[in-house]
């Protein structure tokens, strides 16, 4: 097996002293999605979570994460973050602001920390999977450290 390089994500869960298993899995260029990033874990769906960078329009950015099948409900996430309106940053404002590409964006290590929000049903698994930072690896921990360690709300976000 060849040997994972560790992500700036891994080691910020290293310092933090967070049990976490780096689980490598194919890209596929043409189709990002969590979905299949959960078919190619052979996982459900309902644990693997995507995140999202969002902009409101009183708090700024803020990161909804959030399982991958579902798409965040703007009104809620709005009101989860204490904002009127907000919406999906452009795609192209991912990198300079995250520090993290499109299907490798994780909650964990961004350039500067956004308030993040996590969809409520993280709970209901032992275990729940975010990017570990970049396309083709993805991070397996408890839901409870990743909330500890994104400093994150727990919400309804669709």
């Amino acid at each position: 097996m060849a040997k994972i390089n560790k992500t700036n994500v891994a080691r910020l869960l290293d310092k933090a002293k967070v049990t976490y298993e780096l689980i490598p899995y194919g890209v596929d260029e043409n189709d990002l999605s969590a979905v299949h990033v959960a078919a190619s874990l052979g996982e459900n769906i309902d644990c693997v979570f995507k995140t999202l960078v969002l902009q409101g329009d009183k708090t700024g950015y803020f990161v909804c994460v959030i399982p991958g099948e579902h798409e965040v409900n703007l009104k809620m996430a709005a009101k989860a973050s204490g904002n009127k309106k907000c919406d999906l940053i452009p795609m192209k404002e991912l990198l300079p602001l995250t520090g993290y590409i499109r299907g490798g964006c994780s909650p964990i290590g961004m350039k500067k920390h956004f308030p993040t929000y996590i969809h409520a049903t993280c709970m209901d698994f032992e275990y729940i999977y975010v990017s570990g930072g970049q396309r083709g690896l993805q991070i397996k921990l408890h839901p409870q450290d990743l909330i500890r360690e994104a400093k994150a709300e727990i919400c309804l976000l669709f």
